[in-house]
């Protein structure tokens, strides 16, 4: 299957948005590329779903030709652009993206695809889609080929069969729902989101590259501001949503950032390798903001953009609240990761379509991708075991307050045998 075979490489993947194109390692040619859907191929401005490109095609092309001759001038039209997406669909499209979480662990990388695409907004531009934001264009080539988006051609073919399943979805929906679904699905907040967004028709329609934020500016403070204040976010939205470093890794052969490997990240899950933010990077909580205050753990990756949240005079005052209070960093990064999400997309209907989970019904116990082991674990003996041990062991005439001494040898026995026997289990 196309998950099984991409499931490595997308999860091992990081979810960071700030690593600086000068540092990023450098993107392969659309030559070099792996082989890609006619749907992100930039040679066509024609998605799959209900799209229509404003060219006019061959056969309607002789067509107009013979309106002209007979005097006839068609009026121009604006092209056709994706429909609302269906609600009945979006909510099995969120629990199909749910199995793929458990068999993938790419929450860091559909994370990172939302932001991606709605992180190229610029308040100060009024027409849609100039202004860019979450419109669906990062499934294009043209913009997959930014330096910032480097390796998520890879996590776009992981989630097409759940695009060509629900067709009546837009990518800029599926985009969006992937993220906040993949946020909760690591122990995160619900998110209160809400689709409907438009895609874009074409390539052309894609922003200019450059957009998205660095992760080693000379002034990493002043780049940030510059950067989300463009998109109409504050200091507390900057630092909350700094938090979702919480997740993923980074790798030095991708973005020139991070280790080969850590203890924490030498044995996956997924891929192994990269270095993480934090020790349980696919479980989302506050221990981001934790770990960058305190900076015991070498193993641990810190940026110059992490570490100015606690330098910044603004920045430090939420970014201490978080490190204190998880509850309020929860409700904080919610309401800024559904800003985002919203930031540059047209909706259809204007106010929007909501698939919030129904509160008369009793979910089941949510995925928590922290359940999976980090680095080397150790094995517990069960209850049932020790006692069994301890049964045998005062039948032999010890006793947890006196221990054998009658007999050297056949203690020494004991010993060896006792050992081989707890091996025996560790071993199985």
């Amino acid at each position: 299957m196309m998950a099984e075979r991409l499931s490595s490489s997308v999860a091992s993947s990081s979810c960071c948005c700030l690593l600086p194109a000068s540092k990023r390692a450098a993107v392969p040619s659309s030559a070099t590329l792996p082989p890609l859907p006619h749907r992100f191929s930039s040679s066509s401005s024609r998605p799959s779903h209900r799209l229509a490109s404003s060219s006019l095609t061959s056969s309607s092309s002789s067509s107009l030709r013979l309106l002209q001759r007979r005097g006839i001038r068609p009026r121009r039209t604006m092209p056709v652009l994706c429909a609302s997406s269906d609600p009945a669909q979006l909510r099995s499209a969120r629990e199909d993206i749910k199995e793929l979480l458990k068999t993938t662990f790419c929450h860091p990388i559909l994370v990172r695809l939302g932001w991606h695409d709605a992180g190229t907004y610029d308040k100060n531009v009024v027409e849609w889609p100039k202004c860019g934001g979450a419109n669906g264009s990062l499934r294009f080539e043209i913009e997959l080929n930014h330096a910032a988006n480097a390796g998520l051609v890879n996590v776009l073919k992981l989630i097409q069969p759940i695009k060509d399943k629900y067709s009546s979805i837009t990518y800029a929906d599926l985009f969006q729902l992937a993220s906040a679904t993949a946020i909760e699905e690591a122990g995160g907040p619900q998110i209160p989101m809400k689709y409907g967004r438009v895609d874009v028709s074409g390539p052309e329609q894609c922003p200019d590259e450059g957009r998205l934020p660095d992760a080693g500016p000379s002034s990493p403070a002043d780049h940030l501001r510059d950067v989300f204040y463009r998109m109409g976010l504050d200091d507390k939205e900057i630092v909350a949503l700094s938090g979702a470093h919480t997740l993923g890794r980074a790798r030095p052969e991708r973005s020139g950032w991070g280790k080969p490997e850590t203890k924490y990240t030498k044995d996956g899950p997924g891929a192994p390798g990269g270095q993480s933010w934090t020790v349980q990077w696919l479980k989302f909580d506050n221990s981001y903001f934790k770990d960058i205050m305190e900076r015991k753990d070498e193993e641990l990756l810190v940026l110059p953009t992490d570490a100015v949240l606690l330098e910044d005079p603004s920045f430090k005052i939420h970014a201490t609240k978080y490190t204190m209070d998880q509850d309020a960093f929860f409700k904080d990064y919610a309401e800024a990761h559904a800003k985002l999400s919203n930031l540059g997309a047209k909706f259809d209907p204007p106010e929007g379509i909501s698939i919030e989970y129904d509160p008369k019904t009793v979910a089941a116990e949510p995925f928590v991708a922290a359940k999976y082991s980090y680095g080397e674990t150790k094995k517990e003996l069960s209850d049932a075991m020790k006692k069994k041990i301890r049964a045998e062991y005062e039948a032999l005439g010890g006793s947890p307050d006196k221990p054998l001494k009658s007999n050297y040898f056949l203690n020494i026995m004991i010993l060896i045998a006792g050992l081989a026997f707890l091996t025996s289990l560790v071993m199985n």
